[in-house]
C-alpha cells in the first residue's frame, strides 16, 4: 500500500503500487547512500567554516548581553524562554571560559542537526537529492548558515527544534494507523515543547501546524485519536516551567515581547521594508523562487498534502511579521527566519526537479552563494589573526569585538580595587563591560530598560556604595540628568580608553557617583 504525506511506504515485493499523485518515487539505497554522504561532507564543511568564524569574531552586543546576564540560571528570563541561556551557562561552566567559541559551540552543533534534518525532512517528502538541495541552501543562507547557526541566540535552538518537529509530523502522518505513530507524534511534542522554550515565536509555527492537521483529511483523521492530544499535553508540560517563572515575574517577559508588536503609527510601506531585508538576509536570489513557491504551494491548497503542510508551517511567522509592520517599526528582518525554514524543501524540491532536466542553474544559484558564505567566515576567522576589523569601521567594529583592554585600564588607572562596584547605563553596553569586567567587578545596569539585568541585580545590597559608572558617548549633564537623583553627588573622572588596534582607540567616560541610594 502507499499513503501518507511523504515517500510511498513499502509494498509486497511482487506487487507493488506506483506513486500516488503528489507522492515521491521511491528511491534506490544507492542514491540514499550517496544523499547520505554529501549531506554529511556538507555539514562537515560548514562546522569547520563557521568554528573558524567563531573563533576569531568577538561576541556581538546581543551575545555579550545573553552571556553575561545569564549567568545566575533560570528557570525564565527577561527577553526569552531559557534554552540559549541555559546552553551558553553550560558551555562556560563546562570548559571554564566565557571565549566565543566556547559559548558559540552549542549553537554551532545545533546548527549541523539542523541541516541534518531539513535534509530528512525534504528527502522524505521529494526525495534525497531534493534533501541535498535543502540542506545546501540552508547552509549558504546568511541568517540561518552565519548568524543563527553560529551565534548565542535563541535562533539555535529554535530552528533545530521546529526541523524535528516539522520531520516527527511529516513521520507520525505517514505512520497513522501503525503502531509507530504514536512514538512520531511523542517525538513531535518533545521537539515542539523544546521549540517553545527556545523562543515564544515557536508559537506561531506549531499553530500553522494546527492549521495543517486541520485542513488535510488525514490529519483530520490523526486529530480524532490520542496521540496528537498527548503530544500537545508532552510540549506544554515542556514549556510550563517557563510559564510558571512569568507567573512570578509579572508576566514581565510575555509583557516586553508582546510590546514589541504594539502600534505606533502607520508605516505603509512597513511591510515591503521588512520583506526586503529578508530577502537580504536569506539571499535575494534564494528569497525569490522560494517564495514563488510558496505562493504557488498555497495556490494548490491541501490537494498538494506535502507542500500545504509546509506552507502551513511556514505562513504564520511570514505573514505576522510583514503584517505588523504596518503600525509598527520595531519588526526585525529575522523574525521571520522559522517561516522560511520550511520553504527549503519546496526550494531543493525545484532545484533537484532542474537538475534532473541537466539544467546548471541550481548550481550557479548555490555556488556564489557557497563562495559568500565561506568568505564571510573565513573573514570574519581572520579577524582574530589580523584584525581588520577597526580598520573598515572604525568604532563600530567594537560592537563584534572583546573589551578587554578596559581590564589592564582599570589597573593602571587605580581603580581596579576588590569590591569595586561598576555600572552601564544601556543594557547592551552593561553586555559588553560585563563580559570584560564583571567576573572581577559586580556590575549594574542603572537604566529604565536593564531587560535581565533588571532582574538579577541586586540594588538593595549596593544601596550606599560608591559605584564606578562607564558610559559610552555620554556627557557629565547627560549623566547628571539620568543619574544624579541615584547617587548623593557625581564626579566626572579622566576616560577610560578602549583601544581595538589598528589605531582605534574610543574614549569611555567615566564617573564616580558616590552614596548610591
Amino acid at each position: 500500500m502507499t499513503t501518507g504525506l511523504g515517500g510511498a511506504q513499502e509494498t509486497p515485493a511482487h506487487r507493488r503500487a506506483p506513486p500516488l499523485p503528489f507522492e515521491s518515487p521511491i528511491p534506490s539505497t544507492d542514491d540514499i547512500r550517496l544523499a547520505n554522504r554529501q549531506v554529511l561532507g556538507l555539514i562537515l564543511a560548514s562546522l569547520i567554516l563557521r568554528l573558524v568564524m567563531a573563533a576569531g569574531l568577538g561576541l556581538g552586543i546581543d551575545e555579550s548581553y545573553m552571556v553575561a546576564a545569564g549567568r545566575t540560571l533560570s528557570l525564565g528570563y527577561f527577553d526569552h524562554p531559557p534554552a540559549s541561556w541555559w546552553l551558553a551557562w553550560g558551555a562556560a561552566h563546562l570548559m571554564g571560559s566565557e571565549a566565543p567559541i566556547v559559548v558559540r559551540l552549542p549553537f554551532l552543533l545545533l546548527f549541523s542537526l539542523t541541516t541534518w534534518l531539513i535534509y530528512r525532512l525534504t528527502a522524505r517528502l521529494h526525495g534525497p537529492r531534493a534533501g541535498v538541495w535543502a540542506a545546501l541552501g540552508l547552509c549558504v543562507s546568511p541568517v540561518f548558515g552565519f548568524t543563527a547557526g553560529s551565534w548565542v541566540l535563541p535562533d539555535g535552538p529554535l530552528l533545530c527544534a521546529l526541523s524535528g518537529a516539522g520531520l516527527c509530523l511529516v513521520q507520525a502522518l505517514d505512520h497513522e494507523g501503525t503502531k509507530s505513530a504514536w512514538r512520531w507524534w511523542l517525538g513531535a511534542g518533545l521537539c515542539a515543547g523544546l521549540a517553545l522554550f527556545s523562543k515564544y515565536s515557536a508559537g506561531l509555527t506549531l499553530a500553522g501546524a494546527l492549521i495543517g492537521l486541520l485542513t488535510l483529511k488525514q490529519g483530520r483523521r490523526a486529530l480524532a485519536g490520542p496521540a496528537p492530544w498527548v503530544a500537545a499535553a508532552l510540549a506544554l508540560a515542556i514549556f510550563a516551567p517557563v510559564l510558571s517563572w512569568n507567573a512570578t515575574h509579572g508576566w514581565a517577559s510575555f509583557a516586553f515581547q508582546g510590546g514589541r508588536a504594539a502600534a505606533v503609527k502607520l508605516h505603509p510601506f512597513g511591510p515591503l521594508v521588512v520583506l526586503a531585508g529578508e530577502a537580504l538576509f536569506v539571499l535575494p536570489w534564494l528569497w525569490l523562487p522560494m517564495i514563488v513557491e510558496f505562493a504557488r504551494s498555497l495556490a494548490r491548497g491541501p490537494a498538494g498534502r506535502r507542500d500545504w503542510l509546509l506552507c502551513c508551517l511556514a505562513a504564520p511567522p511570514i505573514i505576522l511579521f510583514v503584517a505588523i509592520a504596518f503600525w509598527s517599526p520595531r519588526v526585525l528582518f529575522h523574525w521571520a527566519a522559522p517561516g522560511y525554514l520550511f520553504l527549503f524543501p519546496l526550494l531543493g524540491r525545484e532545484l533537484a526537479a532542474l537538475q534532473a532536466t541537466g539544467s546548471r542553474l541550481p548550481r550557479r544559484l548555490l555556488a556564489p552563494s557557497a563562495a559568500l558564505i565561506a568568505l564571510a567566515c573565513l573573514g570574519a576567522g581572520a579577524q582574530g589573526l589580523v584584525n581588520w576589523l577597526p580598520r573598515i569601521a572604525g568604532a563600530e567594529a567594537a560592537q563584534a569585538m572583546e573589551w578587554t583592554s578596559l581590564g589592564p585600564e582599570l589597573a593602571a588607572r587605580g581603580l581596579d580595587r576588590p569590591g569595586l562596584m561598576l555600572a552601564g547605563i544601556r543594557w547592551h553596553e552593561c553586555g559588553k563591560l560585563d563580559i570584560a569586567l564583571g567576573r572581577e567587578h559586580p556590575l549594574l545596569c542603572l537604566t529604565p530598560d536593564p531587560r535581565q539585568y533588571g532582574i538579577v541585580q541586586n540594588l538593595a545590597a549596593a544601596r550606599g556604595h560608591d559605584v564606578l559608572i562607564l558610559a559610552p558617548r555620554t556627557d557629565l549633564p547627560g549623566i547628571e540628568a539620568e543619574l544624579g537623583p541615584r547617587f548623593a553627588r557625581i564626579t566626572q573622572l579622566a576616560a577610560l580608553t578602549l583601544h581595538l588596534g589598528a589605531g582605534v582607540d574610543i574614549p569611555i567616560p567615566a564617573y564616580l557617583g558616590s552614596d548610591l541610594r
